[in-house]
């Protein structure tokens, strides 16, 4: 494993689990000189610094909470100083239901997170980065290819990609680049708790079933694992990316075909 981010200082939201945890262990191997964790799981953020071989900042809160995030760059200002890369994992998903049968506290809990915690998450970062760093945003295909049943995270996804690319125009004076990937299917907590994932583990009698079942649907026959994501996130944080500003990667096993 090559420690291509030696020296580098990464912030990553969503860290306890799924994605997010992936990516700040790949970092941790590939040479990371700081993380900075953020989560509202304060357990799960303890359970995977524990884990690491490198110096954690632990923030647990709500990302989309302006004061959490003023409490955040003051925090990495005293431990940090600044940092080099960041990734807006945090998300929420919801039950699939119609627009017509969306409640709108669902609509504006969702949006709350995926795309105003992602927004102050890229704000604080740009406030808090050196130049020449690079951010990515979490899109997914249900923000690229209409999906019925989805209308809060499906919106807040098609958003996270406009705002990537404001974004990159805004902070390329600055040598920082920002992206976006738009996963389709990743197993990852996200799922948990949601009326149609549970329908189809009581189907088929298990999580891995269902993620099966799931993934039978895409022309490549399978889900990405979080450590798929992973990878990919990182390279796109990574200087092999250097020309890449503005883009949305989809990876999505050729859902969106």
């Amino acid at each position: 494993m090559t420690a291509r981010f030696a020296g580098k200082t990464l912030l990553v939201t969503g860290a306890a689990s799924g994605i997010g945890a992936a990516v700040a262990r790949l970092a941790a191997v590939e040479g990371a000189a700081g993380l900075v964790l953020v989560d509202r799981n304060a357990e799960g953020l303890a359970v995977l610094a524990d884990e690491l071989d490198t110096p954690v900042l632990q923030a647990a809160g709500d990302v989309g909470d302006a004061e959490f995030w003023a409490d955040v760059e003051s925090r990495i200002a005293d431990r940090f100083e600044r940092i080099d890369c960041a990734f807006a994992g945090a998300g929420i998903g919801h039950d699939m239901r119609s627009i017509a049968d969306l409640d709108p506290a669902t609509w504006s809990r969702v949006l709350a997170v995926n795309l105003t915690g992602a927004f102050l998450t890229l704000r604080s970062s740009l406030r808090v980065m050196r130049d020449g760093g690079a951010v990515l945003l979490i899109s997914s295909s249900t923000g690229v290819k209409a999906s019925a049943g989805t209308a809060a995270y499906g919106t807040s996804k098609a958003a996270l990609i406009h705002l990537a690319r404001i974004a990159a125009l805004e902070a390329a004076p600055r040598g920082v680049r920002v992206n976006c990937i738009s996963p389709g299917g990743v197993e990852t907590p996200l799922f948990r708790g949601n009326g149609f994932f549970d329908t189809l583990i009581e189907k088929t009698g298990s999580e891995r079933g269902a993620f099966d079942a799931l993934a039978a649907r895409t022309p490549l026959g399978r889900y990405a694992t979080p450590a798929e994501a992973a990878s990919l996130a990182l390279f796109l944080l990574g200087d092999e990316a250097g020309q890449i500003t503005g883009a949305n990667l989809v990876a999505d096993a050729g859902m969106t075909l």
